[in-house]
């Protein structure tokens, strides 16, 4: 909970002063001063970081769900949204605040349709940075400053939020097809029937709005960097 008397009295539950903090960025020195600023402007007594988004993963299971998670998109074992669909899925509670460098308008709007509560340039002041945490905690989105609403891609958005609606066990067994196997493969994998991993996929392909397990892959490649980012054209 910010330090801030009025907020106290805000409808929503503020986050408990003996809750924890996540900070999930490849670059310690970066998180270090995250870790100072959560410290200095929220009442955070344990900030825990990870260096990617797998060990950020295994935090999250080995704990009680943090009052908040930073990400940065850019990490070493992540390309593009999916490490924030990923952490959303298992933290569906936490508000989780993008902090980048990544500022194209396009990426600032995939991340919030895929679950960001805020998104802050890594350029900002501790000022600015506290200001997103002010308007989360007031159940806002944090946009920063420049971003232009409407000029998003709306299709690619359109799939960010289809892609954020599957559950944790249809997004693992799409991340599998991905990988080329077939359905006793993943059932092999998972522990479960063949017939349970056809209904998944039925389920997925539905959710998608697709006819065949290619076009699932492509539109699980759709949240890459590559497809979120204005086009040179």
């Amino acid at each position: 909970m910010i330090s801030n008397p009025a907020n106290k009295t805000a409808p929503h539950a503020p986050m408990p002063p003996q809750s924890w903090a996540l900070v999930v960025d490849d670059h310690p020195l970066f998180c270090d001063a995250l870790e100072l600023t959560l410290k200095s402007i929220v009442d955070y007594r344990t900030v825990k970081t990870a260096n990617s988004l797998e060990s950020a993963l295994a935090l999250l299971h080995e704990n009680n769900a943090p009052g908040l998670v930073i990400l940065d998109l850019n990490l070493p074992d992540v390309d593009g949204l999916d490490g924030l669909i990923r952490l959303k899925r298992q933290v569906a509670k936490t508000p989780v605040v993008i902090v980048s460098s990544m500022t194209d308008n396009s990426i600032i709007s995939a991340a919030i349709v895929a679950g960001a509560a805020g998104f802050v340039p890594k350029h900002s002041p501790r000022s600015v940075f506290k200001d997103a945490l002010e308007h989360i905690e007031r159940n806002e989105i944090y946009k920063p400053s420049g971003y232009v609403e409407g000029r998003a891609q709306s299709g690619h958005d359109d799939t960010v939020s289809r892609l954020s609606s599957l559950t944790n066990q249809q997004a693992r067994i799409l991340e599998l097809i991905c990988e080329g196997k077939l359905n006793k493969q993943i059932a092999f994998d998972l522990t479960i029937a063949e017939t349970t991993v056809k209904a998944h996929v039925t389920a997925i392909m539905r959710k998608l709005g697709v006819q065949s397990r290619t076009q699932a892959v492509l539109v699980a490649q759709n949240t890459r960097f590559s497809s979120v980012s204005p086009s040179d054209t």
